[in-house]
């Protein structure tokens, strides 16, 4: 299950300017030893690139503007004709895109072909391949062994030409995925300096690719601790856009509780031998939400048993038992075995997407959604939202807060917020309204933002007016429907607003 992470790993993010706040800019890191003289020769690692991006920062507080400028670099590399990989938090929220070889200052206008921003990749290509067809494609390995040698290689800050650092494999986990901060997938920890842009370039043992740098703590948390994407990860992105679009990771979408206690586990009626770990909380909208109970035991994963700490062992290592669901795709079948009441049970579930938590997670390359209505505005509750507003309404924040604990998803699938009053004699003194949870508009249940723009052109029990009940509000928002009306292109025009809503591309 994905989690979102409660400690501060900063992504290796390509923005050298935005990437680090003042008091986060990381410590220096000594210069690397002098590669051995068997080192590949730097015209070998011409398909490793440099990423020019332009960025458009879309503007959640006026939700009709494009957006704010911005830009920055990262790194990428070769992998098929045509092909470069890196990472999604490169290319996110893109306008345009060039890379440059080592050996060749010429600039080469790209474009994305593929974005996953769960897993943190990307693959673009150039306008004209034509300029790389003499590059040799980088080839990948395998996961690398603890207290192994790696490099990696890129175009951080601080040059224009290649740079290549050198340090060893310190850890294997599942990690927090910073790009998004609700995803969890494995992640290699490596002592190798990982700077602003070196983001998207591979980390290469043996000369084969064993993983693509993606993100590292500040120097203030923690010294030369760098996070690598392994090859299980990128291969499975791959696979996945085999058929031409990215279907995202799919989710058990389930919580786990340790059952190392020995009164709990024969309460439990288990045999011993530590297999079993006790299902904590189940999303009724996950793949399992009609199989599995809280309280059930979990006993193994296609056929692999489940240790009571949550750990599995997967090919030959002990690994988190969620690695097992993130090697497979959407409608994929997982086979559980399970006891209940002390009952063994066998099932399979069919494996999805678990939605509910994209609304949790940064989110990119996508335009803000809004209905605005006399000086009204509407938008729906993510976390781009409640961070750009800044929003301190207690109903709003406890219904982010809370959106997947108390299952607040199954009433409201997308919470609308009244997050602006645009001023305008219509609506005076209404603005203690704003940043409130809408919970009925003209009597009509808001669940979503289509519902707001269908319900403000209903008429209600009282058609003379609209009346907008917003939570742990004791008295309802009410306008004059003909003045509203009246007021409504007057605003429209006053505020520079080309559209009165934009509910998403169909």
């Amino acid at each position: 299950m994905k989690m979102r992470f409660p400690f501060p790993i900063l992504a290796a993010l390509a923005f050298t300017a935005p990437v680090f706040a003042q008091d986060q800019v990381p410590d220096a890191v000594p210069a690397a030893s002098p590669p051995p003289e068997e080192a590949p020769l730097i015209d070998e690692w011409e398909g490793i690139v440099n990423i020019d991006v332009s960025v458009l920062v879309p503007d959640y507080r006026e939700p009709w503007n494009s957006g704010q400028p911005s830009g920055g670099s990262g790194t990428g590399f070769l992998i098929g004709k045509n092909r470069f990989l890196t990472n999604a938090h490169v290319v996110s929220n893109a306008t345009k895109l060039v890379i440059r070889t080592t050996n060749d200052p010429e600039p080469h206008p790209a474009r994305v072909v593929h974005v996953a921003h769960d897993c943190d990749l990307a693959i673009i290509e150039a306008e004209d391949g034509s300029h790389f067809d003499h590059l040799k494609p980088l080839t990948f390995g395998g996961i690398p062994k603890l207290n192994t040698e790696v490099i990696a290689v890129g175009y951080p800050i601080g040059g224009d030409r290649i740079s290549v650092t050198r340090g060893v494999v310190s850890r294997i986990d599942f990690r927090p995925f910073s790009h998004t901060q609700v995803d969890s997938h494995l992640a290699i920890q490596v002592d190798a300096a990982i700077n602003p842009g070196n983001s998207g370039g591979p980390v290469i043992q043996s000369g084969k690719v064993v993983g693509v740098a993606f993100q590292g703590f500040s120097g203030r948390v923690a010294q030369n601790v760098g996070y690598i994407i392994p090859v299980p990860v990128v291969e499975r992105f791959l696979k996945d856009v085999e058929d031409g679009k990215y279907d995202h990771y799919v989710d058990l979408a389930v919580s786990d509780f340790p059952i190392e206690n020995s009164a709990q586990r024969k309460a439990l009626g288990l045999n011993g031998g530590g297999i079993g770990v006790m299902i904590a909380d189940v999303e009724p909208a996950g793949s399992a939400g009609d199989i599995l109970k809280r309280g059930d035991v979990l006993l193994a994963m296609d056929d692999n048993p489940v240790f009571n700490n949550g750990l599995i062992r997967f090919e030959g290592e002990l690994m988190d038992m969620n690695e097992v669901v993130e090697r497979k795709f959407a409608g994929d079948k997982l086979k559980l075995s399970y006891q209940r009441d002390g009952k063994k049970t066998e099932t399979e579930v069919t494996l999805k997407r678990f939605d509910p938590y994209v609304k949790l997670g940064e989110q990119y390359d996508q335009r803000p959604r809004y209905v605005v209505y006399a000086g009204l505005v509407f938008q729906p509750m993510d976390k781009n939202l409640m961070d750009s507003h800044q929003i301190s309404d207690r109903a709003a924040n406890y219904m982010f807060d809370n959106f997947l604990t108390e299952k607040l998803y199954v009433e409201r699938p997308e919470p609308v917020l009244l997050t602006t009053i645009l001023a305008d004699e219509v609506n005076t003194y209404i603005t203690p309204y704003a940043q409130s949870v809408v919970d009925e508009i003209n009597g009509v249940k808001i669940k979503s933002l289509k519902d707001v723009k269908k319900a403000l052109a209903q008429k209600g029990d009282k058609p003379g007016f609209v009346i907008i009940k917003l939570l742990e509000k004791g008295r309802p928002l009410v306008l004059k429907r003909d003045f509203a009306d009246a007021a409504h292109p007057r605003i429209m025009k006053t505020y520079n607003i080309p559209e009165d809503a934009y509910l998403g591309a169909e």
